[in-house]
């Protein structure tokens, strides 16, 4: 019943719920022995729900490549972007409560907590020109690409008459 979507069973759904479905003392943490089966790690199921909890657009434009992706809270500095393992682009930050002595909660319903996505590049991207910005809570993130390769020119080759 979890993986429908729409009153329909959605495989990749199912899938998903089931890995963020973990209770605190499963998560691979120290209570795994020798002999008992490895589940994912907390970072791991943290990062999971991360990442399935972060919108995200992405666009193709005729000379880059735009990701749009919501950080509501946070502020510029609040905000890492970074490039892993040469072509993956990791968006990430955290937003913590708002603590006040005098105050409580009565209903809490605005997303806080880690924030990310990660995307593989595409080979045609300039990973020297990746510029950001954020305005309103929206980042966007701009990937400039390569220019096209130059066609190689056939070779013509000389026939002599033997």
């Amino acid at each position: 019943m979890a993986g429908m979507v729409f009153g329909l069973e959605n495989p990749m759904m199912t899938a998903l719920q089931h890995l963020l479905d973990f209770p605190d003392g499963e998560a691979g943490g120290l209570g795994n022995t020798g002999g008992e089966k490895q589940g994912p790690t907390r970072t791991y199921v943290r990062d999971a729900r991360a990442m399935a909890a972060t919108p995200a657009d992405v666009k193709e434009l005729p000379g880059a490549y735009a990701f749009v992706v919501d950080m509501p809270g946070l502020g510029s500095g609040d905000i890492k972007v970074q490039v892993e393992d040469e072509r993956v682009l990791v968006i990430s930050g955290e937003r913590g409560r708002e603590e006040k002595e005098d105050a409580r909660y009565l209903r809490m319903e605005r997303r806080m907590g880690k924030m990310m996505r990660k995307f593989v590049l595409p080979d045609n991207a300039d990973m020297e020109k990746i510029s950001a910005a954020c305005r309103d809570g929206v980042l966007t993130v701009t990937v400039e690409k390569l220019p096209p390769p130059e066609p190689k020119k056939p070779k013509t080759i000389q026939v002599q008459v033997a």
